[in-house]
């Protein structure tokens, strides 16, 4: 795959917790650099991500009821307004993992329709199914409720659990909501070659911290990356 069409697919991410504020505008430097379709970052750094990136290509993308899913709804859709005001143009919401696997399916919908609501259809909406705790059946209900309450995008994981993407979770997910919605693969996606076969599985964004090294496509990037 070309460099200038693998770069549209990735969401160049840093989430850490300590993430400082001269790695996050390196993190923006390089996202306008490359062409990167959005950076991922922490809420508390969309101000500073969105001043930098202000008349670039490169969207603000960040982080809803992360990385755990378990904040209320009302938080959720709080949280969704704030990053919008802050600069957002893009949110990755956790959804109620807990709910999802007690069979709850009403209230995982409204959880996310509350995030859906909050977007107001200003920016795309992500929804983290965190797929590493989840079922195939499980993952299934997840991706048809993100779907009906209004979605743009299905993901994999938070890359803060116990794995992340699965190139058979990709392919689940894709065939459970059709191509009406994008599919986003996070979480170990550290080569051009993981990359790559998630995006012919059926993801049609990349969520990485290992931006540079799938990009370079060599050994030595992924030691140093």
């Amino acid at each position: 795959m070309d460099d200038k069409v693998i770069v549209k697919y990735i969401d160049h991410t840093n989430l850490k917790a300590d993430a400082t504020e001269e790695e996050i505008k390196k993190l923006c430097e390089e996202a306008k650099n490359f062409g990167f379709a959005s950076v991922c970052i922490n809420p508390t750094n969309v101000v500073l991500a969105a001043e930098i990136l202000k008349g670039s290509e490169v969207k603000v993308c960040t982080v809803i009821g992360f990385p755990l899913g378990a904040t209320t709804s009302k938080v959720k859709a709080f949280e969704t307004r704030n990053a919008i005001a802050n600069g957002a143009q893009e949110v990755d919401m956790v959804i109620n993992i807990g709910a999802l696997k007690s069979g709850n399916d009403y209230l995982v919908e409204k959880d996310i329709e509350a995030v859906v609501n909050a977007a107001k259809g200003k920016v795309i909406v992500k929804v983290i199914l965190e797929t590493a705790l989840l079922t195939k059946d499980q993952i299934i209900m997840g991706s048809l409720l993100a779907k009906s309450a209004g979605a743009d995008f299905i993901k994999t994981s938070t890359g803060f659990s116990t794995a992340g993407a699965l190139i058979e979770d990709i392919v689940l997910m894709r065939k459970t909501v059709g191509f009406e919605m994008g599919v986003k693969a996070a979480g170990g996606i550290r080569t051009r070659k993981d990359a790559e076969e998630m995006i012919k599985a059926g993801a049609t964004r990349i969520g990485a911290s290992a931006s540079l090294a799938i990009v370079r496509g060599t050994s030595e990037d992924k030691k140093k990356y």
